[in-house]
């Protein structure tokens, strides 16, 4: 399962998305999207796993 981050021009984080048609229809409602990055693997399963996201390095679960 692919995971997207959205970030605006200055480089915030808008969205995490799950198909590249969920990041259009951010860009339907106005959102800022400049750029789309595809997450890793590892960030991906943690994603999916915690709504969270986070790198496998920094997910703390100990929270």
């Amino acid at each position: 399962m692919k995971f997207f981050c959205c970030f605006d021009g200055e480089g915030t984080l808008l969205a995490r998305c799950q198909t590249m048609a969920d990041v259009e229809v951010l860009r339907r409602l106005g959102r800022p999207v400049v750029k789309v990055v595809e997450m890793g693997p590892e960030e991906a399963v943690l994603c999916r796993l915690t709504d969270a996201p986070v790198s496998a390095g920094a997910y703390n679960d100990e929270y």
